[in-house]
């Protein structure tokens, strides 16, 4: 402010450097919950889909917050900006659908699997 910058694009870099923090340390936390907390491997099939869930979940939530800070950017600036942000939101939303496909088949083996045994 007392540079004489204009306010708003540097409070949207401060949200964005505080959305990819956020998402580095909620990472950190599930990474030492699971992997020094509990100190076990994964034994079934069942647990490695929540744990690929979860992580997958924290990293979908951060691109999304980071495509939506960057439309709030490009919308100040040149209206041709907004394809990378969009094409950002699409990415999102491939990630999910991804994740739910993945959900799907995982469980649909699952329910298969102890009657193989």
């Amino acid at each position: 402010m007392q540079t004489g910058a204009e306010l708003k694009p540097s409070m949207l870099d401060g949200i964005g450097l505080v959305v990819v923090s956020l998402a580095v340390f909620d990472v950190a936390k599930y990474l030492m919950e699971e992997e020094v907390l509990r100190n076990r491997e994964l034994r079934s099939a069942t647990e490695a889909r929540e744990t690929l869930t979860k992580f997958m979940v924290i990293i979908v939530i951060a691109v999304t917050l980071e495509a939506l800070v960057f439309i709030l950017g490009a919308a100040n600036g040149h209206l041709s900006l907004l394809v990378y942000p969009a094409l950002l939101l699409a990415a999102s939303a491939g990630l999910i659908a991804a994740l739910a496909l993945y959900l799907r088949f995982s469980t649909s083996a699952e329910q298969r699997l102890p009657q193989r045994q």
